[in-house]
């Protein structure tokens, strides 16, 4: 059985290489769904009972893990020297330097490899995540599937 959860946050970033408008700093409103495996649970009087996992306990790990660090950041890659240099002179400034580009299919397989360490099979229902689906815009999306992800 499959079940999303879906989240939203809102980030800065830019494109350093890019040869258009992205290549300028901005912010998106993203949207990240989450989508685990797993048995649904049977056990009577269980509070997940008929379920995968609760969507709230979904929410909260996911919430803990990444959204909460990732929202009203500005997600900088490290080799974006200047940009890097001008956040770090902010007083208090909420930065998150990536190893890589910012772009939506970078920060999908980041937040996969992050997001995956997260949701273990604590119900003893083969609780697996299967993706991560990062929108940068309602019309754009990258997907993280589990069977690409090398090293997974």
């Amino acid at each position: 059985m499959l079940i999303t959860r879906r989240l939203e946050f809102d980030a800065g970033h830019r494109i350093p290489s890019h040869t258009s408008k992205c290549r300028h700093l901005h912010g998106h409103r993203y949207a990240i769904e989450i989508t685990l495996s797993g048995d649904i649970i049977t056990e009577a009087g269980a509070p997940e009972q008929g379920m995968v996992m609760d969507y709230s306990e979904v929410k909260r790990i996911a919430s803990i893990t990444l959204v909460d660090k990732w929202d009203h950041a500005f997600l900088v890659y490290s080799q974006d020297v200047s940009v890097l240099q001008f956040l770090q002179s902010l007083q208090n400034h909420k930065t998150v330097v990536l190893d890589m580009p910012p772009t939506a299919e970078n920060l999908a397989l980041t937040a996969f490899r992050i997001l995956d360490a997260a949701y273990q099979d604590t119900y003893g229902n083969h609780l697996r995540l299967e993706r991560v689906r990062l929108f940068e815009t309602p019309n754009c999306w990258a997907d993280a599937v589990r069977e690409q992800i090398p090293g997974i």
